[in-house]
């Protein structure tokens, strides 16, 4: 369990829109071994736990946690000193009283009107004993060493893992209607068939079993229900499906985000929750591309929909895309317009400081109208720390590998003025860096714009038709990737 200490503010806003009303709740208290204390009332929303509500226990450990309102379904959890805890659940009837010992929690744990809390607690303490079972066998098979003996103890365990299964199955037949039944369900994982064989028992499709359980993955779990939101399970399963199930490709990934958040309108605050998860996890990644589906999610979702957010916010956002959208992979990269420096003038002006000084050297020209089967941009600057690793390094590579395959590299330095042109003349010089491209614009920073150059190094690598085909990759990167290309 993580207390969550900070409380990011759409997820405050998000929870205001929970609330049921009805009869209210009234849940008793008691605590052997606690007085004069105060226990919190928390629900889960993924890992992290928010109040709802606190009471004060009196000498004999007793107290009342009650509101006019209906506290919205879920798992709960009741907090005590020294952040010791008991997890509970919150469904239709939330008239009750609970009783515990600090001794020993689960174990002399009691519950009194909650038909609901009493099959999970029976199920806790199934889960505990399993555990145990499981524990035992998990070291018998550490330290076996006769084959057959171990495969034995596996099938056990195996079984024991079934029994689970079984367990929470049997609950919801018996009790379909109630929470703790679509609870349970939830946490158990599909069971995955044989793939299909031929008449000889040849398996026919090798990735059978992995398209069913990408297709199944969310067969227990209903996404579509709000109640499923407040565990520490729901978010996990959502970035397990995006992150580890599904292939990294944007397109399938753009059309399994639709679903998913078409799947969260049942309610408004399950639509804001999935929306912002999966905004900010494609929004933070560093696979090449994603950026498309962050794109796609401001565009179709975040900038129309999202009335938690304010106008500043949104104006941002918009902004942030439109620079965005130009360069996703696959599109045309903007033009520029350069001035290309001769090597001649880089060893000439070595010596020579007003040489060194002067702007208007070089010739214009067009990164469009150039020709190649793969250009490789790299925006970079002369006092920054990486680039005075990374640049190098390409250029290594560029004479060693790239050159040969006829790749082109625009080695465009960012900086300006006088004092930036000096420190371009001297490392260039200082590294020898003259049978590529070296190019600059000492009238302009336009580039800079249309590029969104806010950190360098900045590599990218353009078609013949100068297509974004790869961007802001290392250097190391560049040469694989081209050869990747080629095949």
């Amino acid at each position: 369990m993580i207390f969550s200490k900070c409380i990011k503010i759409s997820m405050l806003l998000m929870l205001t829109n929970f609330s049921v009303y009805g009869q209210g709740y009234d849940i008793k208290v008691k605590i052997n071994g606690l007085s004069d204390t105060t226990v919190i009332l928390g629900h889960y929303l993924s890992k992290s736990m928010y109040p709802d509500d606190t009471v004060r226990l009196d000498k004999k450990g007793s107290g009342t946690l009650t509101g006019k309102k209906k506290l919205p379904l879920g798992m709960y959890l009741l907090l005590l000193p020294n952040s010791n805890y008991f997890d509970i659940i919150i469904g239709e009837d939330q008239l009750f009283s609970l009783e515990s010992d600090t001794a020993q929690f689960l174990e002399t744990l009691k519950f009194s009107g909650s038909e609901e809390n009493q099959i999970f607690l029976d199920f806790q303490k199934y889960m505990s004993s399993m555990r145990k079972q499981a524990d035992s066998l998990t070291l018998l098979i550490r330290n076996e060493k006769d084959s057959r003996i171990k495969s034995q103890l596996s099938a056990e365990l195996r079984n024991l893992y079934d029994t689970r299964s079984l367990q929470i199955e049997k609950i919801n037949q018996e009790h379909p209607d109630l929470y703790i039944s679509t609870f349970l369900k939830a946490t158990v994982d599909i069971k995955v068939p044989d793939p299909p064989k031929d008449e000889k028992g040849n398996i026919k499709d090798s990735l059978w079993q992995y398209y069913y359980y990408r297709h199944h993955f969310f067969d227990n779990l209903d996404i579509s229900d709000v109640r499923l939101l407040r565990t520490p399970f729901f978010e996990d399963q959502i970035i397990r499906y995006i992150s580890q199930i599904l292939p990294q490709i944007p397109d399938t990934l753009i059309t399994e985000t639709d679903k998913l958040i078409e799947s969260s309108r049942s309610d408004s605050s399950l639509f804001r929750y999935m929306l912002i998860t999966l905004f900010n996890h494609f929004g933070k990644s560093n696979i090449m591309g994603m950026d498309a589906v962050t794109v796609h999610l401001a565009e179709k979702y975040y900038l129309p929909e999202s009335w938690w957010s304010d106008e500043k916010y949104l104006t941002d956002l918009k902004e942030r895309i439109e620079k965005e959208k130009p360069l996703l992979l696959g599109k045309v990269a903007p033009d520029m317009e350069l001035m290309e420096v001769p090597a001649e003038h880089f060893k000439s002006a070595a010596a020579d400081t007003s040489l060194k000084r002067y702007p208007h050297v070089g010739a214009k020209i067009n990164m469009h109208s150039l020709t190649a089967k793969y250009l490789v941009l790299v925006f970079w600057e002369a006092d920054c720390g990486h680039c005075k690793v990374a640049v190098p390094e390409l250029y290594k590579i560029y004479k060693e590998s790239l050159q040969p395959l006829g790749v082109k590299v625009l080695a465009i330095s960012t900086l300006f003025g006088e004092d930036g042109k000096i420190k371009w003349i001297d490392f260039v010089n200082e590294n020898g860096l003259y049978d590529w491209s070296n190019t600059w614009n000492p009238y302009s920073y336009d580039f800079k714009l249309k590029y969104d150059i806010l950190t360098t190094p900045q590599i990218y690598i353009l078609n013949e038709k100068k297509e974004i085909m790869a961007k802001k990759i290392g250097s190391e990167q560049v040469l694989d990737i081209i050869k990747t290309l080629s095949r």
